[in-house]
């Protein structure tokens, strides 16, 4: 593994250490439900960018993980954007997601920027993927 993969799985271990109390997260598509339940009880308790930094990182790398486990793909580092992205399909096609950003979303924005939903995205647009060589897709 590169050093990449390696800190996303070890920080998406950590979340599940860290918040097995509060829902069984065990990669599934269905623990996703658990994450927005879990983002939906702190979100109002964000003090400062920190913190903010923090639960949308490290919830994030759990999010990613789930997607890649259940439908693949490889992380590349967003130089420019200062985070990961999980990207699907290459060579033949790509669907790509920021999981950092869609986590921060949530913490902003609440249930519109529902996990699961976001993650069923990422499927649905593997399946269109592999009918359609080229086709080419970031979901935000």
């Amino acid at each position: 593994m590169g050093q990449l993969m390696d800190d996303i799985v070890n920080t998406a271990r950590s979340f599940t250490q860290n918040f097995q109390d509060k829902g069984k997260f065990d990669y599934s598509i269905e623990s996703l439900s658990a994450v927005d339940a879990l983002l939906e009880e702190v979100r109002d308790f964000v003090e400062d960018e920190d913190m903010r930094y923090n639960i949308y990182t490290m919830t994030g790398c759990y999010v990613f993980e789930t997607a890649r486990k259940n439908y693949g793909g490889v992380y590349y580092w967003l130089q420019d954007r200062q985070q990961p992205i999980l990207i699907a399909g290459e060579p033949d096609f790509s669907v790509s997601i920021l999981a950092w950003e869609k986590v921060k979303g949530y913490l902003e924005n609440g249930s519109e920027d529902s996990l699961p939903f976001y993650v069923a995205g990422y499927r649905e647009h593997i399946e269109k993927g592999r009918t359609q060589k080229g086709y080419r897709v970031l979901i935000v």
